[in-house]
C-alpha cells in the first residue's frame, strides 16, 4: 500500500488566488480515479524551498492524499504535469510513501 501525496498552491505566481473549481477538479479526478482522496484544504500548509538565485520562496500549499495498491509512475508522471500547466507552476511536489494500513 502506498500513500501519495499533492502539494498544490492556493496562490498563482501573482498573488491571487486559485479558483475553488481547480481543486474541485483534483478532487473528482483522484476520486474517480482511487475510489476516494483526502483533501486539506481548510488549514494550508506553508511550504518553503530556494530558487535557482538563492532566494527563498514561500508557498500556501494544499495536501490532497489517496491510497493505493501500486504507483503507476507512468500516470503520475503524465498527471503531475497537467497539474503544472493547470496551475501555472514550474513543478507541483508528488510523492508517495509506503503505508500499511493499521
Amino acid at each position: 500500500m502506498h500513500l501519495i501525496q499533492l502539494f498544490l498552491p492556493l496562490y498563482d505566481n501573482d498573488g491571487q488566488p486559485f479558483a475553488k473549481t481547480l481543486f474541485d477538479g483534483v478532487r473528482t479526478e483522484l476520486t474517480d480515479r482511487f475510489g476516494g482522496v483526502t483533501a486539506f484544504v481548510r488549514s494550508p500548509a506553508v511550504g518553503a524551498w530556494e530558487d535557482d538565485r538563492g532566494e527563498v520562496q514561500r508557498d500556501d500549499v494544499v495536501l490532497f492524499e489517496v491510497m493505493a495498491d501500486h504507483v503507476d509512475h507512468g500516470w503520475w508522471a503524465a498527471y503531475r504535469v497537467r497539474l503544472e500547466a493547470r496551475f501555472r507552476q514550474d513543478e507541483v511536489l508528488v510523492r508517495a510513501v509506503r503505508a500499511e494500513r493499521l
